[in-house]
């Protein structure tokens, strides 16, 4: 599982030119599921995003969790985290979970997420979407299960 979190000031995403999801400070996570993953992975990969301290304390060191600043998360489906890129040109996406089991997962998080966060906006799995951000540093840092979970 992977989770490539970027810290913004706020961040939306469209779908047929249509808002479905909006947040202000907080979180934009791009969550990419293997057929590999678990459950189990998917609760520790949620305890080390919601306890991330990157956000600035008045000291100016990144000292504050998601909770410490009334952070909100919009969370977005994003098969392409597992592109294998090593032949050729045209990227193969054979280690990303199949639709179903990656959908089934997805939603696991959110629901997971909703009961720690108090807002919580998502994408649509499987559409078109236009998503808009404003970093926030920037600050964008890659969750990998094989990284966090071994």
């Amino acid at each position: 599982m992977r989770f490539l979190v970027q810290r913004v000031t706020h961040a939306s995403v469209e779908v047929d030119q249509h808002t479905i999801g909006e947040i202000q400070k907080g979180f934009l996570v791009l969550i990419g599921i293997s057929q590999e993953d678990t459950k189990e992975i998917a609760d520790k990969m949620i305890r080390k995003l919601i306890g991330l301290r990157i956000f600035e304390d008045q000291n100016g060191k990144t000292n504050l969790s998601l909770a410490d600043v009334s952070g909100e998360l919009l969370l977005i489906s994003q098969f392409t985290l597992y592109a294998d890129c090593k032949k050729g040109n045209r990227p193969s996406f054979i280690k990303a979970g199949s639709p179903d089991y990656a959908n089934e997962m997805y939603e696991y998080i959110i629901a997971q997420c909703r009961e720690q966060i108090p807002v919580v906006q998502t994408g649509s799995f499987g559409a078109d979407m236009k998503i808009s951000l404003l970093n926030d540093g920037p600050f964008t840092i890659m969750l990998d299960s094989s990284e966090i979970c071994s």
